[in-house]
């Protein structure tokens, strides 16, 4: 049940307190997968396309040795292959395996349907407002493509 609007929070109070939930579903959700939280956004940055390690640990914000600890234990559950860079010889580029794209496939549904409840007590007015201003709010600042738009994650992902 909704609380009073008088409840005011401010913004601050509310995004944190956003991304926590968020967090927490898709924490669930990469569980509920089999997956870490770590893993689950590591496979949905690769539903776009390879990447390279430096490239990805920008996008993630890891630091190498995280980032290959990372892609060390996900590739050994054969979710993603090291493969060479058609750029640099000497590099690789991280890419989905066939199954790391079958289980990203259903991690990204279902995680996008838990998160879209979370707004259902909300108008359809509302919801496109929130959308609007949180899509400001993260163009504003950059923030790299972590999840791709839900329209494009299927295309995306049989698209390799």
């Amino acid at each position: 049940m909704a609380r009073a609007v008088s409840e005011h929070m401010g913004v601050a109070t509310a995004l944190v307190r956003s991304a926590f939930l968020v967090d927490a579903v898709y924490a669930e959700s990469a569980r509920d997968h089999g997956l870490t939280s770590q893993q689950g956004q590591l496979l949905c940055v690769l539903m776009a396309q390879p990447y390279g390690m430096s490239e990805l640990g920008g996008v993630l914000g890891l630091a190498k040795s995280s980032l290959t600890g990372l892609v060390d234990r996900t590739a050994q559950r054969g979710l993603v292959r090291r493969e060479p860079s058609p750029e640099d010889g000497r590099a690789v580029r991280i890419a989905l395996t066939a199954e790391g794209g079958e289980l990203v496939e259903e991690f990204y549904a279902e995680t996008c349907r838990r998160i879209e409840e979370l707004t259902s007590g909300l108008g359809d007015a509302d919801r496109s407002s929130l959308v609007d201003v949180l899509g400001r709010v993260v163009l504003d600042n950059e923030v790299p493509v972590v999840f791709m738009e839900s329209d494009d994650g299927g295309a995306a992902a049989h698209g390799r």
